[in-house]
């Protein structure tokens, strides 16, 4: 039995709130987005707001949450589950992850992290340990596992796993600040780095 309509729109009103304010955010940025507007926007009074998020950290946080994490969690699940080597998985999963980002609402979030963050350290200490953390530990799955099967060697990416993630950064920040000057495939620029990377650190069995 369909469920009352009433009860799909409360059902519903959450994730209303979070992509009203994904906009809000995207269009004013973290500290000139207000509360009244983003309820506005979602077509909810403020107090309703208050309800689901008690803080306009706590309504970041649910962005970040319905707009980043399930992608990386499916990426760490897809670690875990995988029979494919760690060579194949960089060129797959992880590659198709990464073409994703830029292209998607993360850019946004990864804009608002560099522009505003050093003024809400709280939202930087909570984005690492929830996003940044368990993404350099997904890698680190990845490359061990590449050396436990004799594909890869030991190399600079044990220390800085962040050499894998950096295509992803600077391409979000080429496409924000460059675009219209120079557009960059950002595609073809992420293949090129992995294809770099593994020639860099394969074992040579021939």
């Amino acid at each position: 039995m369909a469920k009352p309509r009433y009860r799909r729109r409360k059902e519903d009103r959450p994730a209303e709130i979070t992509d009203a304010a994904m906009a809000a955010f995207a269009e004013k940025g973290y500290a000139a987005t207000r509360v009244e507007e983003v309820a506005k926007r979602a077509g909810v009074s403020k107090g309703l707001l208050y309800l689901y998020f008690k803080t306009k950290e706590d309504l970041f946080k649910a962005v970040i949450r319905n707009f980043v994490s399930p992608r990386l969690d499916a990426l760490i699940g897809n670690i875990e589950d995988s029979d494919l080597t760690a060579e194949q998985f960089l060129r797959g999963p992880f590659l198709d992850f990464a073409k994703t980002v830029p292209k998607s609402p993360a850019r946004i979030l990864i804009r608002l992290m560099v522009a505003e963050g050093p003024k809400h350290p709280d939202l930087i200490a909570w984005y690492w340990e929830n996003v940044v953390s368990k993404g350099l530990q997904a890698i680190r799955l990845v490359l061990e596992k590449g050396v436990q099967n004799g594909e890869f060697r030991r190399s600079a990416l044990d220390d800085f796993p962040q050499l894998l993630i950096s295509p992803i950064l600077f391409s979000t920040v080429w496409t924000t600040l460059f675009d219209p000057h120079q557009k960059l495939d950002t595609d073809g620029f992420m293949e090129s780095h992995i294809d770099f990377v593994l020639h860099s650190i394969k074992v040579d069995k021939t």
